[in-house]
C-alpha cells in the first residue's frame, strides 16, 4: 500500500471519528405547547385551565372544563447561537476557526380539544411538540489547511418531534381529579457532518435522514382546595425512539440499521392561587430525566456516541392580571438548568437559561379568545472542550465558547362551545 493510500485512509478515519463526536442533538426539550403558557413562562400551566392547552401539562385538568373547548396556535422560535474563539488541533497542527452563527427559525404548531362526557368524565385529543432543536453551521466551517476536512465539528442538526395525545380524566370527588393518556410520538431527524468531503468522493462523513414512531404515556392528578386554589402533579413517560431511513457513516450505507434515540421522562408540580378578583399567582417545578440520554447508537453497532447528560430542572413563577372583560395580562420568569455535564459540544450548545415572558389574551366574546405570548430566552457563555483520538494524526480536539439565546413568539385561538 502506497503512502498516499495510507494517508487517504487515515483522513477518512479522521472524518468518521470526528463526526462521531458531533452526532446529534436529539433531546432538547421544547417548551412550546401554547401561547398562553409562553406568556407566563409556563408557570402553573398544568392547573390554570384557562384554555384546552392545559391538557399538555396535566391530563387531569380536563375535569375543570364544563363545556367543549378548542385551542389551536403556533410558536415561532428564533434562535441566536454563537460559536466563537474556536481552535482545532491535532498532534501535527493547530489552527483557529472563524466564529459561526448557527441559529435559525423554526415553528411548532399545536391543537387541543376537550370534550366533557358528564360531570365527572372528560376526554380529549392533542397534537403538539415536546422536543426539537435546530443548528446549522456554514458549509465551509472548520476547514483545515493540513487535513483538508470541512465541517466535522459543525454540520446540520435538525430534530423535531410531534406528540399525538389521547387522554381521559375523571373527577373522583369535589376536590380530587385524576387523568392520563397515551402519547404517540413521531420523531424526525436530519444530521450532516463533513458535508461533501473530497476525501470521501463528495460524500458526507455522517448523513442521517430518519424518522420513527414510539409510544409513551402520561398520568396526572389535581387537588382543588376551592375554585381559586389548586395544585397538580403529573408524570410523563417518554420511550426510546428507533428511527429508520437514509443513513451513511464514513461513506458507507448503514440504512439497514436503526438509530436509537432515548427521550427523557418528565415530572411536574404546579400551583395556582387567585388572590382576588384581579390577580393570581402561579408556579411550577419540573424535573426532566436527561440522564436517560446517555448515548446514541445504531441497532447494528456501526455507530455509537456517548453523551452522559444529567437530569435538569425548570423553576417558574408567574402572575395573571384580569384587567377587564376584554383583556387578561400575564407575565412570568423561568430558570432552567443545563442537561449537559462534563461532555459538551459546539453543535449541541446548552447552558443554564433565564426566561423572561409576557403575554395577553383578548376576549372576542364570552366564548372566543385570541392569545399572544413572547419570551426572551437568555443563555450563558459555556467553555467547550472536545477531543478524540485519531490514528496517525494523534489526538484531535476543539475548544470554543458557545452561547445560545432565543426569542419565542406564540399566537393562539381558543374557543369554548
Amino acid at each position: 500500500m502506497s503512502k498516499k493510500q495510507i494517508f487517504t485512509r487515515t483522513l477518512i478515519t479522521a472524518a468518521i471519528t470526528l463526526a462521531s463526536s458531533q452526532s446529534m442533538a436529539a433531546g432538547f426539550q421544547l417548551n412550546a405547547q401554547s401561547a398562553t403558557g409562553l406568556g407566563r413562562a409556563f408557570a402553573g400551566d398544568g392547573v390554570i385551565a384557562d384554555n384546552a392547552s392545559s391538557m399538555a401539562k396535566n391530563a387531569a385538568s380536563m375535569t375543570l372544563f364544563d363545556a367543549p373547548a378548542l385551542s389551536l396556535g403556533v410558536i415561532a422560535i428564533d434562535s441566536d447561537i454563537k460559536v466563537k474563539d474556536t481552535k482545532f488541533s491535532t498532534s501535527m497542527m493547530s489552527d483557529s476557526v472563524n466564529d459561526a452563527s448557527i441559529g435559525g427559525t423554526s415553528y411548532a404548531p399545536n391543537i387541543y380539544y376537550i370534550q366533557p362526557i358528564n360531570e365527572k368524565l372528560s376526554v380529549g385529543a392533542s397534537l403538539y411538540s415536546n422536543f426539537g432543536t435546530k443548528t446549522e453551521f456554514p458549509s465551509d466551517y472548520g476547514k483545515q489547511r493540513l487535513i483538508g476536512l470541512n465541517d466535522l465539528f459543525g454540520g446540520i442538526t435538525d430534530v423535531k418531534s410531534i406528540n399525538l395525545g389521547l387522554s381521559a380524566a375523571y373527577r373522583l370527588s369535589h376536590q380530587l381529579s385524576i387523568g392520563g393518556g397515551l402519547d404517540v410520538i413521531y420523531g424526525q431527524g436530519k444530521l450532516q457532518r463533513g458535508r461533501n468531503s473530497a476525501i470521501l468522493g463528495g460524500k458526507d462523513a455522517l448523513n442521517i435522514d430518519a424518522d420513527g414512531v414510539a409510544l409513551g404515556f402520561n398520568l396526572g392528578t389535581i387537588y382543588e382546595i376551592d375554585k381559586n386554589n389548586r395544585y397538580g402533579l403529573s408524570y410523563r413517560y417518554s420511550p426510546t425512539l428507533e428511527a429508520k431511513g437514509d443513513m451513511s457513516y464514513g461513506g458507507n450505507d448503514i440504512g439497514n440499521e436503526k438509530l436509537k434515540m432515548p427521550l427523557p421522562d418528565m415530572a411536574e408540580f404546579s400551583g395556582f392561587n387567585k388572590l382576588n378578583d384581579k390577580f393570581a399567582v402561579h408556579y411550577s417545578i419540573q424535573w426532566i430525566r436527561w440522564s436517560e440520554f446517555d448515548k446514541l447508537e445504531t441497532t447494528g453497532g456501526s455507530f455509537t456516541k456517548a453523551y452522559e447528560w444529567q437530569d435538569s430542572w425548570h423553576y417558574s413563577i408567574g402572575g395573571t392580571y384580569y384587567l377587564n372583560n376584554k383583556w387578561t395580562l400575564r407575565a412570568g420568569y423561568m430558570y432552567d438548568t443545563s442537561a449537559q455535564n462534563e461532555l459538551t459540544s459546539i453543535s449541541v450548545p446548552d447552558s443554564d437559561r433565564n426566561w423572561l415572558s409576557s403575554g395577553f389574551s383578548y376576549h372576542l366574546d364570552s366564548k372566543s379568545t385570541i392569545d399572544f405570548g413572547v419570551t426572551y430566552l437568555i443563555g450563558k457563555d459555556v467553555k467547550v472542550n472536545e477531543s478524540q483520538p485519531v490514528p496517525v494524526l494523534g489526538n484531535a480536539s476543539v475548544s470554543a465558547t458557545t452561547r445560545a439565546n432565543a426569542w419565542l413568539y406564540g399566537l393562539q385561538y381558543s374557543r369554548s362551545f
